[in-house]
């Protein structure tokens, strides 16, 4: 199963409301925080902006990609937009497997091709 979202909303690692799956032996959640700096400088957050729709389409695409990939039994995401402070989170994944291998494989590639493909860039730093 692939669930893929984007938000203007605040969000954490229990996000998803997904009970644990009896087949898997093996679940990755990767949380991807806003820092207070960002090229040598000091902020109070980023600003990320999307390609609506697109974007979607493409967070889904890589998603099923991963699932016949790495043969994983489950993949969530959550990508915020918008201003968001620092210290909290802009991404949250949630990958789910038989075994440990294929999560932290699945994750790597996923993350890697989210950068790659996915248009949601950011676009400024609020002071």
């Amino acid at each position: 199963m692939v669930s893929v979202s984007i938000s203007r909303e605040c969000i954490d690692g229990w996000s998803f409301g997904t009970p644990p799956d009896r087949h898997a032996g093996a679940e990755l959640v990767f949380i991807g925080l806003v820092r207070d700096e960002e090229k040598g400088e000091r902020i109070s957050g980023l600003v990320y902006e999307h390609y609506e729709g697109m974007a979607q389409k493409e967070l889904e695409k890589i998603g099923m990609a991963a699932v016949e990939k790495f043969g994983i039994i489950d993949l969530h995401c959550i990508h915020r937009v918008g201003a968001i402070p620092a210290g909290e989170a802009a991404i949250v994944v949630l990958v789910r497997s038989k075994h440990r291998q294929e999560v932290f494989s699945a994750m790597s590639w996923f993350m890697d091709e989210l950068k790659r493909s996915v248009p949601i860039w950011k676009v400024g730093c609020p002071k």
